[in-house]
């Protein structure tokens, strides 16, 4: 069995597929299975994988290089906005969102300890939330609200021991926010909590059962992150930073700039992507990645150590986002991943079933797959190491 895995999910289909890696060949397939997107893949120890299937309403832990692909299913509340762990990877926390309604209308928040096998639903508030799981000897689940803005501090021990029928779980410690909060991630190393405003990023960290704030990280330009990613490779965090008009018939003219936060140094470094769709990224070994979609034409955009780009072009979708339409209904979109540990950056081709492994040193495909599914709004992405280090990111992407 290889030692790098390529997780594909087709949430639209509902499938999951793993691919060995670096010749594609799929390994194990699962059907009936719609994953959140939203939600995303989550790390854990031993080259394991939480997410979320949507539909069944379950949160599974897979092992892509075990005999058997699904290692445990627990139930959860859905549909799924985010999900974390603690930097054991023992503990998780799964929030509800929109999923295909306008409004928040779930409050419902559920905890799982993968060690017992215990798991417990509970209400906060209808919301979008953010998550983190804070480690330490009674770990803490911190949610990110919006509107009003706050960081709720819960005891997940108090989350756990809730008694059935989901009842009321008021938060143990709140810190104030902005009500346009939209990104989160976790340093387990100092227990730092981050969460993404216009305003830039907020800090805390814990302070015995609560949360102290710390100060907040500008963006040092006119633009705002909407994404954060805690890089594992070196102590730092990266986003897009998109400017221009927030009107989704112009995105084609979006500005976009990859946003580089040392967390040693407290440097800031900001890096011209081009204008269009730019959002998610992935950290492969010596380089990061992010798709471009244009109307003149999409790209792979890599960085590397010294911050040099490189341009992937990308062969066209059918059916991709055009100038004077949104760049988010009923069009095809493009997921990326790679891991820490490794040289290889996977692109889909949304609309067409194909994934892309392009060596990031070189920028030249390796291999192209075709799957039996066409990865409608792109699908979404996993490259895992059986030890790359991905799990110091205890945070769903």
């Amino acid at each position: 069995m290889p030692d790098t895995a390529l997780l594909v999910s087709d949430h639209v289909a509902g499938s999951v597929s793993v691919l060995a890696v670096p010749d594609g060949t799929v390994t194990a397939r699962l059907t009936g299975r719609h994953l959140s997107e939203h939600a995303g893949f989550l790390a854990l120890p031993g080259g394991r994988v939480a997410c979320v299937d949507d539909r069944r309403g379950e949160l599974l832990v897979l092992d892509p290089f075990g005999d058997e692909l699904v290692e445990r299913a627990l139930p959860v509340a859905v549909p799924a906005e985010h999900l974390a762990c603690d930097p054991t990877g023992r503990r998780l926390a799964v929030t509800t969102g929109l999923g295909k309604n306008t409004v928040p209308w779930s409050d419902l928040v559920t905890v799982v300890d993968l060690a017992t096998g215990e798991s417990s639903r509970a209400r906060t508030r209808a919301d979008e939330p953010g998550v983190t799981v804070l480690g330490g000897g009674d770990p803490l689940v911190v949610l990110r609200h919006r509107t009003p803005g706050a960081l709720a501090a819960h005891r997940f021990a108090d989350l756990l021991a809730a008694p059935p029928g989901c009842p009321p779980a008021p938060p143990h410690a709140l810190l104030p926010l902005p009500d346009d909060g939209h990104g989160d991630a976790h340093e387990p190393c100092t227990g730092r909590v981050f969460a993404a405003t216009a305003a830039g990023v907020h800090t805390a960290r814990r302070d015995g059962d609560t949360l102290r704030a710390g100060p907040v990280i500008p963006w040092e330009s006119p633009a705002r992150g909407w994404y954060l990613r805690l890089d594992t490779r070196r102590p730092a965090l990266w986003t897009t930073l998109r400017g221009g008009s927030p009107d989704p018939l112009r995105w084609q003219e979006w500005t976009n700039q990859a946003w580089r936060h040392d967390l040693t140094t407290g440097r800031t470094s900001l890096i011209d992507l081009g204008p269009g769709l730019v959002f998610r990224l992935a950290l492969a070994r010596g380089h990061t990645a992010f798709t471009r979609i244009h109307p003149d034409g999409d790209e792979l955009v890599l960085l590397d150590t010294d911050h040099a780009v490189r341009r992937v072009p990308l062969p066209a979708m059918d059916g991709a986002p055009k100038a004077g339409g949104t760049p988010w209904e009923g069009v095809e979109r493009r997921a990326v991943a790679a891991s820490p540990g490794s040289d290889l950056v996977a692109v889909t081709r949304g609309g067409h079933g194909e994934v892309h492994l392009v060596d990031a040193r070189s920028g030249q495909e390796a291999t192209r797959v075709r799957l039996s599914t066409p990865l409608h709004h792109g699908g979404h992405l996993m490259l895992i190491g059986r030890t790359d280090g991905a799990v110091g990111d205890p945070v769903g992407r």
